[in-house]
């Protein structure tokens, strides 16, 4: 037997599970023209797919769900201050109850208050963040109503399944020589764990045996970005 057990886990029963997961901030247009930035850490991809977890009643998941487009604006660690000032901000009005509960007030312009700049995006008439080092243009491809068996969260949650159409990133980040892959040791995610801001260590922990495996082998044979 290899290794030794650690300490004997506990039962617990936590209000939330966001055990740590970078920060995207979702660029989406408003019924009236105007552009929302909303921060949510709900996010996981699996090649050009990204799903996000949103609550039914936010304005970001109207206006997605409305217009069928959103940019996935991702800051670095020295943009948290930007993004603590959405914190607990909501483009909706008014404040749906349960926001309004947890200290959220109405904000029509996200951007001048996070001071990031608005840029249009290439695919979609969503708002790109300037500032943030990686901008993914995405369009709606499904959306997933969750919780539909529990009785308290039924209606609340939403999960909305994106295509990716095209990605901007800082030359800053990129990999010397390979345009096309961005340096893991160069780039700084902001990170939040159980509702605190958190960035990666500067060094990689070891050696990563997926690491080996060329970037392009995880493209389908002839795939081509779908607008």
């Amino acid at each position: 037997m290899h290794g030794t057990l650690g300490p004997t886990a506990v039962q617990i029963d936590p209000a939330i599970l966001y055990f740590g997961t970078p920060v995207v901030l979702i660029g989406s247009t408003n019924d009236d023209g105007s552009h929302n930035l909303a921060p949510m850490s709900s996010a996981w991809w699996v090649g050009w797919r990204c799903m996000l977890g949103l609550g039914r009643n936010s304005k970001t998941t109207e206006n997605m769900i409305r217009t069928g487009e959103c940019v996935l604006n991702l800051p670095s660690v020295d943009l948290v201050a930007a993004v603590d000032r959405l914190a607990r901000t909501t483009g909706s009005n008014p404040v749906p109850p349960r926001k309004l509960y947890r200290g959220y007030r109405h904000e029509k312009d996200k951007f001048g208050l996070s001071d990031l700049t608005a840029l249009s995006g290439e695919t979609v008439s969503a708002p790109r963040a300037a500032e943030c080092p990686v901008q993914i243009e995405a369009k709606v491809a499904y959306v997933h109503e969750m919780a539909q068996d529990d009785a308290i969260w039924r209606g609340n949650l939403t999960a909305i399944e994106v295509r990716i159409t095209r990605v901007h990133v800082h030359p800053g980040i990129m990999m010397e020589e390979a345009p096309n892959r961005v340096d893991p040791d160069k780039w700084r995610p902001l990170i939040m764990s159980f509702q605190e801001f958190y960035g990666l260590t500067p060094q990689r922990l070891q050696r990563s045996e997926l690491g080996q495996i060329p970037e392009a082998m995880y493209r389908p044979p002839g795939w081509q970005p779908a607008l």
